[in-house]
């Protein structure tokens, strides 16, 4: 990435300042993964191709003037000369995974396409095939304008879209299918333009409209004869659809679930069953067939859902039986607590009708009345379905415009909204991304591209959240099975839901881990004590994990892991059984890491948001223990290494823990050291290192090694006030120290000359240095003369100037931060 042509191609294609309103807070840098840059110039050459454009797709190239003022809708342009050339008019497929940045990757694509000199300017038509889709896709390309230098423009309308589509050249279009199709069936639609810079980009491109019969194939054909077309998808197209190929030809690139996952770009999906049983009637079971699948196919097509209205009607009705809705009802919010325990965020209940939607909002809301609210700025659970003035009055309050719907959607993908449930039947399941989404309910027959598309709701990446859980009461087991088998025939590797049963077998294992640590250690006692001997038996747990090899990073590590484990489990029973335990293993491991580990030394699993959900929230009421008052010791202040302090540290019984408090804080003091003094921080360091060699090499007893450390905390101690007895500020200090660290040439100048010395070092370099200078060799080299100059001066010994320069540039590094501040 960083060879020279490909950095310069992804700092001015793929870096974008994404401007959603509101000033400054409402931007958002947002640059690309590699599989977006590989996928992005794959794409451009494969369009290249299909337009029959002989052209070098690598080209590095930035006409922002020329594209802006090709805007046609803003700036009125002339007729475009553009030329007949040969394509197939197919550029491709790019699959990537959902969750994995596909809706950027198009707008990463249409910029390059766009402002590529070969393609003159070109039309981009952007086709979704509904309407929650087209918005969600156009606010995206319209917070990234800046990018486009083109302002992207919605149809409204069939007559707009052709109107829209008259231009000369230029231009971003949205648009939905359905404005593709002419007003009466059969009818052929109107020509729109003959050009062939025109690129048609179609959202999840596998649909069953993409036909040349009367579909979306044969009328775009008609529309725009000489366009290319190119598909992004989430999902792969099917072995046997012809149709999709045919339009838009096979796979530019693939980037699937595994990938994603391994990349950290989404997080696995757990499936876990639930089933609640359909109270079925013996006279009822011939007419449910497996045409319940195909009509959640193609739900949105009014004509098929007429003709299987009877079906559906019959499985609508046994699904959202009174009884059964009460049941679901009742184990989903008993669910939903449990896994808001162990994991904190947000949950999606999809129903199969609009009736049963609303039927559950009322089953929710009797069991957690304080979860209800008229007021849509607040509530803890909100309805999101479409509706009309004909729909029942109990409905009424759950239907709302589309102002209305984007205030609940904001409030949803804020995490810290109290808007933690929502209930669809068919909105917000694709193209709507909730990182903080966690977990899935699904209460209606899915299969193919939809469901693959919907259970993707949840495995977006959102903090430190382990994982996407997809709840099952409905049966949906064999449609993600076969969904699964599209996936796999199609090349992709990866599980898109991993059985929760795996994840309580891994939980049990990293259990048995942690219990093999502590093993000989009467921790189950500390469950049931008051917390004063809670904490007590706390500090003991330390050092009996600290007494073994490696005890410490073992420990950390295993409790590291079985609390993602945990977080994966809940609200499994057997995760539960275990809840109170892990809790203390976390309390143990919490106090070790406050106590022992250094601020350079953490992790980033240290500041997961969801073990500190896992500690606070699932697992037990007790805070974080204290370590120094677990040992039975004040919390030290500023002067830690204070000869009281030092004292407590000493009588501590616990040498093991003691031995670990002392290495944490001289370390900490060391670091602190090392931003002022390089020779001091050095020396201490050096010291430190081999006084706890010893003590890992079992060499001295942890009380012969507490001396030690408790020796070197009082010339630490003594340091801070040599600049007193030398007359030196702390910089002098810093380049005395730099300059004495010769023993030759303190016996030669003396400590007089020597402090001389420092203090005209301080006051020229400060003089001299720059804000850049460490990065400028040409700056270095000036301060090396300069160092030089003053060292032969006063007489330092030549042989002994070379490492002294180098020590005083080292030392005027760490210092010049404040000097030119």
């Amino acid at each position: 990435m960083l060879a020279p042509r490909h950095f310069q191609d992804y700092v001015l294609n793929f870096i974008t300042f994404e401007d959603t309103g509101g000033g400054t807070a409402g931007i958002a840098k947002k640059a690309a993964g590699y599989h977006q840059y590989h996928a992005v110039n794959q794409a451009l050459a494969s369009t290249l191709v299909a337009c029959g454009i002989e052209a070098a797709p690598d080209v590095l190239y930035s006409r922002f003037i020329e594209a802006e003022a090709s805007d046609p809708f803003r700036v009125a342009e002339p007729e475009s000369k553009y030329g007949n050339q040969f394509g197939d008019r197919r550029a491709g497929v790019v699959w990537h995974t959902q969750g994995s940045g596909k809706s950027l990757s198009m707008v990463f694509y249409a910029s390059k396409v766009i402002r590529h000199p070969a393609m003159e300017n070109p039309t981009i038509v952007v086709i979704t095939d509904r309407n929650d889709l087209d918005n969600q896709l156009f606010s995206t390309f319209a917070a990234n304008r800046g990018l486009l230098r083109q302002t992207p423009v919605q149809a409204q309308s069939r007559a707009h879209l052709r109107e829209l589509l008259k231009v000369a050249s230029g231009g971003v279009i949205f648009t939905t299918i359905q404005k593709f199709f002419p007003e009466n069936k059969g009818d052929t639609y109107p020509l729109l333009s003959e050009r062939r810079n025109i690129v048609v980009i179609a959202d999840e491109a596998h649909r069953s409209q993409y036909d040349f019969i009367d579909g979306f194939a044969r009328h775009m054909r008609d529309a725009l004869p000489n366009a290319s077309f190119i598909g992004f998808t989430g999902t792969p197209i099917e072995k046997g659809d012809k149709n999709t190929r045919a339009v838009f030809g096979d796979y530019i690139s693939i980037y699937d679930i595994q990938r994603a996952v391994e990349d950290g770009a989404t997080v696995p999906i757990y499936y876990e069953s639930r089933l609640a049983k359909i109270e079925l009637d013996e006279a009822e079971k011939p007419r449910l067939d497996e045409e319940f699948e195909e009509i959640t196919e193609t739900e949105e097509d009014e004509a098929r859902k007429q003709r299987l209205c009877s079906k559906w009607a019959s499985l609508e009705a046994l699904v959202g039986a009174e009884k059964r809705v009460r049941l679901v009802a009742e184990d989903l919010v008993e669910h939903f607590e449990r896994r808001q325990e162990g994991l904190f965020g947000k949950g999606m209940i999809v129903c199969m009708s609009r009736r049963i939607c609303v039927e559950m909002y009322k089953a929710i809301t009797e069991l957690r009345p304080d979860w209800h609210s008229e007021d849509d700025a607040k509530g803890k659970i909100k309805v999101v379905m479409t509706g009309s003035a004909s729909d029942p009055p109990e409905w009424q309050r759950h239907v709302r415009n589309k102002r209305e719907r984007d205030l609940l959607s904001q409030r949803f993908k804020d995490p810290d909204d109290e808007l933690h449930l929502v209930i669809v039947r068919d909105m917000w399941l694709t193209g709507f991304d909730v990182p903080c989404l966690h977990t899935m309910y699904i209460d209606k027959p899915m299969s193919g591209h939809n469901l693959m598309q919907a259970i993707a709701r949840v495995n977006r990446v959102f903090r430190d959240k382990p994982d996407g859980l997809v709840v099952d009461y409905l049966g949906i087991a064999d449609s993600l099975k076969k969904a699964l088998k599209v996936y796999a025939e199609s090349g992709g590797r990866g599980s898109a839901a991993i059985d929760q049963a795996e994840a309580v077998a891994v939980m049990k294992e990293k259990y048995e881990v942690v219990q093999g640590i502590l093993h000989g250690f009467d921790y189950q006692t500390l469950l049931s004590v008051d917390t004063v001997a809670r904490m007590q038996g706390i500090a003991d747990a330390m050092e009996y994990i600290l007494e073994q090899q490696e005890g410490k990073k073992r420990y950390l590590q295993a409790v590291a892991a079985l609390s993602k484990a945990f977080a994966l489990a809940v609200p499994h029973e057997e995760a539960l059984a275990i809840r109170d335990k892990v809790g203390l293993f976390q309390e143990i491991r919490a106090a070790l890491i406050k106590a022992t580990v250094t601020a350079a030394e953490r992790t980033p699993e240290e500041i997961e948001v969801a073990v500190q959900q896992l500690v606070s929230r699932a697992v037990s009421g007790n805070e974080v223990v204290d370590i120094f008052a677990a040992a039975g010791l004040d919390k030290p202040d500023i002067s830690i290494l204070s000869s009281e302090f030092l004292e407590e540290i000493r009588a501590l019984p616990q040498k093991n823990l003691a031995v670990e408090t002392l290495r944490k804080l001289l370390q900490d003091e060391i670091k602190v050291r090392l931003r002022k003094n390089v020779v001091q921080s050095s020396a201490f360091s050096e010291m430190l290192e081999k006084a706890l060699t010893k003590y890992h090499n079992r060499a001295i007893a942890a009380a012969q090694v507490i001396e030690e450390l408790i020796a070197i905390a009082k010339e630490m101690r003594l340091a801070e006030h040599r600049g007193e007895k030398l007359g030196l500020s702390e910089d002098e200090v810093a380049f005395y120290d730099a300059l004495a660290a010769n023993e030759s040439a303190v016996e030669v100048l003396g400590d007089e000359k020597l402090k001389k010395i420092a203090q005209e070092l301080v006051v020229r370099m400060r003089n001299s240095v720059t804000v850049d200078w460490s990065k400028r060799e040409n700056a270095r080299a000036q301060l090396r003369v300069l160092v030089k100059r003053i060292l032969r001066k006063y007489g330092y010994p030549p042989d002994k100037q070379e490492d002294a320069t180098k020590l005083v540039l080292k030392q005027t590094e760490v210092l010049c931060s404040d000097w030119v501040a």
